[in-house]
């Protein structure tokens, strides 16, 4: 038996050993041994998950077997796919109506969540509906009239259809707060207690938060029964000696010509450029090849036997510049990176700093580069706001710093 402890070189949080607080000590180390579906393993294997990760081996379990769940976790710990597959686990997709409701403070946020369980479920036909703010009223109402089987939404959408009786509650098994700190600091707190009150007596509930303030277990002790508490800790990603820049292209056509004006200082060194979906890879990669760009591709549609060759050339260094989704940012453990491009720039706050960060892969020291359009400028601030840090115009000497 060799002693060795493998070195874990991923996003904080994610390693399958993180420090666990917990009343539930049950540890399940890999997918096989859950007795999940079949249609749900092919699945998450498919959706790229190798082993657990911390909150996933210890989660999931208890989701499973229906009790309430508290999980303090920070993003990116692989807490959307635990509960995405605790409901996935349960739910019959034979009954076409919710039995699942998810609650996100954003819209952002609960699409995110939605490609997740449509991800996830792809073998099981299982169908989520997103139900936010800014779209429209009517189709929203066919949609789930129609009936839907996980339903995630922001709450004044969620509780705009419960009470235009469209939205049917009656078959509601599993309800989850996602991001549960978030949404009590934006107030949705009343329309949360609404929601619950019209939702059948024993549904389980499952309590996600970065962190604990009293508001959250305040309501945790309105919403749950004697829950499960599952606590994972993680050191805090920090943005510490990368330099980000931003490059204002205006117009989304316009990133093409500059990612080519770049590509020489790309292929110094080993680059990785993310887009925001698997259709824009592809798009990019071919206009890249079409003017004699040397690139490779990678994202979460090619079968794990390609993934696994483009991978390996990018270790190598035979490939240096690789253009991919966020879904793999966590795949990459490439020693070299010392540059990253957002082509796009992440729709969800939290994969910047997965994409750049140090305590994610890529951080030892590095440039990040942002392309941004007009219409990006704030979410800029936003991020820049959050991650406390700046983000200055891209410099010409630019290869300099790489």
């Amino acid at each position: 038996m060799d002693e060795r402890k493998e070195t874990y070189d991923g996003p904080a949080g994610m390693e399958p050993e993180g420090v666990i607080q917990s009343n539930w000590n049950e540890v399940v180390d890999n997918f096989d041994d859950m007795n999940l579906k079949e249609e749900l393993l092919r699945g998450i294997y498919g959706y790229g998950f190798e082993k657990p990760s911390a909150i996933q081996q210890r989660a999931i379990i208890p989701c499973i077997k229906g009790h309430d769940v508290i999980a303090q976790a920070q993003s990116g710990t692989g807490k959307t796919a635990t509960f995405s597959i605790a409901i996935l686990q349960q739910i019959d997709t034979s009954l076409r109506d919710c039995q699942a409701l998810i609650l996100a403070p954003t819209r952002e946020l609960a699409t995110q969540i939605q490609k997740v369980v449509i991800s996830l479920g792809d073998y099981l036909n299982a169908q989520c509906h997103a139900c936010i703010g800014g779209t429209n009223v009517r189709e929203d109402m066919r949609v789930l009239e129609a009936g839907s089987h996980v339903v995630v939404g922001t709450p004044g959408r969620v509780q705009d259809m419960i009470n235009r009786k469209v939205l049917r509650t009656n078959n509601i098994k599993l309800f989850v707060l996602d991001e549960a700190d978030e949404m009590l600091s934006r107030g949705f707190k009343d329309q949360i207690q609404d929601v619950f009150k019209m939702l059948p007596t024993d549904v389980q509930v499952i309590l996600l938060s970065a962190t604990m303030p009293n508001e959250v277990l305040e309501v945790s002790k309105y919403f749950m029964r004697n829950p499960v508490q599952i606590l994972v800790k993680k050191e805090e990603l920090t943005l510490e000696g990368i330099k980000q820049f931003f490059v204002n292209v205006k117009q989304e056509q316009w990133k093409l010509g500059t990612l080519c004006d770049l590509y020489d200082t790309l292929s110094i060194t080993q680059s990785v450029i993310f887009c925001n979906t698997r259709r824009k890879v592809d798009q990019l990669t071919k206009e890249m090849a079409e003017r004699h760009f040397t690139v490779s591709a990678m994202h979460g549609d090619m079968d794990q036997r390609e993934r696994d060759l483009i991978m390996r050339q990018f270790r190598t260094g035979s490939s240096r510049v690789l253009i991919t989704t966020d879904l793999l940012a966590r795949g990459i453990d490439v020693q070299q990176v010392s540059l990253v491009i957002n082509y796009d720039i992440p729709s969800v706050r939290e994969n910047y700093i997965h994409r750049i960060g140090r305590g994610g892969r890529f951080g030892r020291k590095g440039v990040a580069i942002n392309f941004i359009t007009d219409a990006d400028k704030r979410t800029l601030q936003d991020i820049e706001k959050h991650y406390n840090t700046t983000i200055e115009e891209m410099p010409i000497n630019v290869a300099d710093l790489i």
